[in-house]
């Protein structure tokens, strides 16, 4: 799949990308908690990642592999 943003209540909180669309249900089913903290019953939505969005994940995936980490390993971003 292509990068993704997770917004809660039409604001960016992240940006990752999933394999396949039950790996992103099960992100938003895990990460719940973390995506929610500043507002609990806040609506969680998803879309296709922007540019800017894209090239901070893209930025972020290149500090990764330069720690030794593999582009399986890596998931998203905070934004």
């Amino acid at each position: 799949m292509l990068p993704t943003t997770i917004l809660i209540d039409q604001k960016p909180r992240c940006v990752v990308r999933p394999t396949d669309m039950k790996a992103l249900q099960r992100f938003l089913r895990n990460a719940r908690a973390y995506l929610q903290a500043e507002n609990p019953a806040g609506a969680i939505a998803h879309r296709e990642a922007e540019d800017v969005e894209v090239f901070k994940w893209r930025d972020a995936l290149a500090l990764h592999k330069a720690g030794g980490g593999s582009e399986d390993d890596f998931f998203g971003v905070p934004l």
